[in-house]
């Protein structure tokens, strides 16, 4: 059966490091992008370049009929998804809780929580054998965030986080008898674009001694364990939590 991947948010970091890595593993991929239509065609084509076949759709997924149009053309261009990545996540500049909007609040829940969950209701629909699918695999892209908080910084970021492992909890035990497996990848310190977002792109140099591991990873140390969990390997695997931090 053909194997073919969505991944939200994949234009470039981890996202553009899972799909080059999963199209060499013989998915065919969708890039997922709001802005940044340059790089995801790039992308697709250094996919094209090397054998695989990928496409890309700009959709934002806190909006449910983008997310809707989203996966009719993954039906349409590739087939019946198989594989979902969430990988898409925002923040903002670091603050302290008692001076964050409600606006940012929910810029950031919109598309950290509310998409990711969007992503996976489209998604089971399709997948599940109560529904008439083959069944699949999701891999929710959450942070350590989640367990250490990012005081003084990231609050609303670490609580969008901390829905999402809920998320993949919760839905793996739902949907375990209907052929789907549900597993969250955790990253943290990475050498991504996310921390130039935050308002300071130094920002893995400045906290790196403070990993066991002395350093920053990189995407593609990630998307390894993203591509490990959705494939036959991990064929026993749901439910379940691999943090790719250092031992951060």
């Amino acid at each position: 059966m053909k194997q073919v991947l969505l991944i939200t948010g994949s234009s470039r970091g981890i996202g553009a490091a899972t799909a080059l890595l999963a199209a060499r593993a013989g998915y065919a991929v969708c890039i997922n992008y709001v802005r940044g239509a340059e790089a995801a065609e790039a992308l697709c084509a250094r996919i094209a370049a090397e054998g695989g076949q990928a496409i890309a759709v700009q959709a934002d997924v806190g909006d449910e009929a983008q997310v809707a149009r989203l996966f009719e053309e993954v039906d349409a261009k590739l087939g019946p998804i198989t594989a979902l990545v969430n990988n898409v996540g925002v923040l903002e500049h670091k603050c302290r809780l008692a001076d964050i909007s409600v606006a940012r609040m929910e810029r950031v829940l919109r598309t950290n929580v509310i998409g990711y969950l969007l992503c996976c209701q489209q998604a089971v629909r399709r997948m599940s054998t109560a529904s008439g699918g083959h069944g699949g695999s999701i891999v929710n892209v959450s942070s350590v965030a989640s367990r250490l908080g990012s005081p003084n910084e990231y609050i609303d970021y670490a609580a969008s986080k901390g829905a999402v492992d809920t998320l993949t909890i919760g839905l793996a035990k739902e949907v375990a008898d209907e052929g789907i497996r549900v597993n969250c990848v955790r990253p943290g310190l990475i050498h991504t674009d996310i921390h130039a977002s935050g308002g300071e792109p130094g920002r893995v140099a400045r906290l790196a001694a403070g990993v066991p591991m002395q350093r920053g990873g990189e995407p593609e140390e990630v998307a390894q364990a993203i591509v490990y969990l959705l494939g036959p390997g991990a064929s026993y695997i749901t439910g379940t939590f691999l943090d790719v931090a250092g031992g951060r």
